[in-house]
């Protein structure tokens, strides 16, 4: 199951989707995000379903693999939904046991915020499949530039959210080996209630933690023994230019954007 997270992890190509300038790809991914939220209806929610197929397919990615990265969150999904068809109220009631009381209204959020969520952390995850941790290191310092004016360490910041989305795949692959190395000693991590396998999982957590300050410790005596000192008068090997194919992507998002205020404020 840990395996199955894709978040962090990098799928190498040579796509249409991979070649676009990080910075395209950051910016595209946050109006996504942004834009997600102003979805009302089921015809919105097909437009964002065809603008990320769309993506996969340019993009060459399995779409196998990108469902997988749903598995994880399957349960907050299931949790989100019945919250919402439980908790929300409407006037036309559909089906009442006790204080429970499902509505229309509530149905159609809790479908509306499982849709939002998936396609959330799907959308999100192409940007980490389609760009390399160097890529996307340079593509958010260039976005921060601008706030170097007033002292703003966007190097660092930008380096320190790559390391950490990079290290997500690191430290779900230590945690898996560290649970099949506890369950060939006799450790249970699949029987009991929630509670009971949460509570088997506390083990989990010291060797994880020893073994997450190694792997920084070793990233950062490789830093200084290259004489890394920051974003201060470095250069690049590969100078980020938006060309021809960043422009075709940036009008593919905006009529993706069109199609989404149509839907939601004039149709």
């Amino acid at each position: 199951m840990l395996k199955d997270l894709t978040i962090g992890q990098y799928f190498p190509g040579r796509s249409f989707i991979h070649l676009l300038d990080p910075r395209i790809k950051i910016v595209i991914s946050f109006l996504f995000i942004v834009l997600i939220f102003f979805v009302k209806s089921f015809l919105g929610y097909a437009f964002v379903f065809l603008f990320l197929a769309s993506i996969v397919a340019i993009s060459q990615i399995p779409p196998k693999y990108v469902i997988k990265g749903l598995r994880p969150l399957l349960f907050i999904i299931i949790l989100t939904f019945i919250l919402n068809i439980f908790f929300i109220s409407g006037e036309t009631v559909l089906f009442r046991l006790g204080f429970l009381v499902l509505t229309k209204e509530g149905l159609l959020q809790g479908v509306f915020m499982a849709l939002r969520l998936m396609f959330l952390v799907s959308g999100t995850s192409l940007l980490t499949l389609t760009t390399s941790p160097i890529a996307l290191t340079d593509g958010i310092e260039s976005l921060l530039n601008p706030l170097k004016v007033i002292k703003f360490p966007a190097h660092e910041l930008a380096m320190m959210m790559t390391i950490a989305l990079r290290f997500i795949p690191t430290l779900l692959e230590e945690t898996d080996k560290i649970m099949k190395a506890q369950m060939a000693r006799g450790a249970d991590f699949e029987s009991g209630n929630i509670l009971q396998r949460a509570k088997a999982l506390v083990p989990l957590l010291v060797p994880l933690f020893i073994s997450a300050f190694r792997r920084a410790d070793e990233l950062a005596m490789a830093m200084e023994a290259r004489c890394y000192r920051g974003g201060d008068n470095r250069t690049r090997m590969k100078v980020l230019r938006v060309d021809r194919r960043d422009y075709i992507a940036l009008g593919f998002t905006l009529l993706f954007i069109l199609l989404i205020i149509w839907d939601s404020y004039l149709r």
